[in-house]
């Protein structure tokens, strides 16, 4: 039961709230950060060990996490990057000190998911990766023409468009790295569409919680405001 937490962006979009933290920082309502949100929920869901993939204001995050403990974790290590890998570089220099199986998620993630249950499915499936899924739609204010050979043969005024995007969390197996190169970039879509090439694409963990993406200006300050309601969601205990 080990995660991995990517928080070595520089958190662009936030800024000016990025400027002097990094963006696992940011404080939540009156007295939390995302980090610890996100610490202490791992620490309920039963793991016991976290990696820190860290970059931007580093020594903040390495300060205010120290190993971990105040929330009940067994122990915290770190990995700095020295220049941006994407998502999934970090874990490429750490991969010999990895567990066979493990969470990586962004530190930018707020969300009600059973991170103990995303991983035990995915030990389960046997796959290199699972992606945790979340419902979206998109309104399109438009007629929608579908056109061949010059003329119009479809035609939906204003759809929707229903679809699922990834959540930034993902459970993952150390043979799903074992083809690249520690030190250079790979980022998420990378890995997916390589992985999709040789025919052994990625399960999904489909969850339709609470989620919010704290990397999104919007994000941040509905967390803000609903945080009254929302903060007992994110903290609760997983049913055994």
């Amino acid at each position: 039961m080990h995660a991995v937490i990517l928080a070595g962006g520089k958190g662009v979009r936030l800024r000016p709230y990025t400027t002097s933290l990094p963006k696992p920082l940011v404080p939540i309502g009156d007295r939390y950060s995302i980090l610890e949100i996100i610490m202490r929920q791992l620490a309920g869901c039963g793991f016991r060990t976290a990696t820190l993939a860290i970059g931007h204001l580093g020594h903040l995050i390495r300060a205010y996490v120290g190993d971990g403990s105040q929330w009940g974790l067994e122990r915290v290590d770190y990995q700095s990057e020295d220049s941006p890998l994407g998502t999934i570089g970090p874990l490429l220099a750490m991969r010999d000190r990895l567990p066979e199986t493990f969470l990586v998620m962004n530190g930018d993630v707020l969300t009600d998911l059973d991170y103990g249950d995303l991983l035990k499915r995915h030990v389960g499936s046997g796959a290199a990766l699972t992606v945790a899924t979340y419902p979206r739609q998109v309104k399109i204010d438009f007629g929608v023409l579908t056109s061949s050979g010059g003329r119009i043969v479809d035609f939906v005024e204003k759809p929707t468009i229903d679809y699922h995007v990834s959540m930034g969390v993902y459970g993952m197996s150390a043979s799903a790295l074992g083809h690249y190169t520690p030190g250079l970039p790979l980022g998420f879509d990378e890995l997916v569409l390589d992985l999709l090439a040789t025919g052994s694409g990625p399960d999904e963990y489909r969850f339709d919680g609470r989620w919010l993406d704290i990397g999104r200006p919007d994000d941040y300050d509905r967390a803000n405001a609903e945080f009254e309601l929302l903060g007992p969601l994110l903290l609760r205990q997983p049913a055994p």
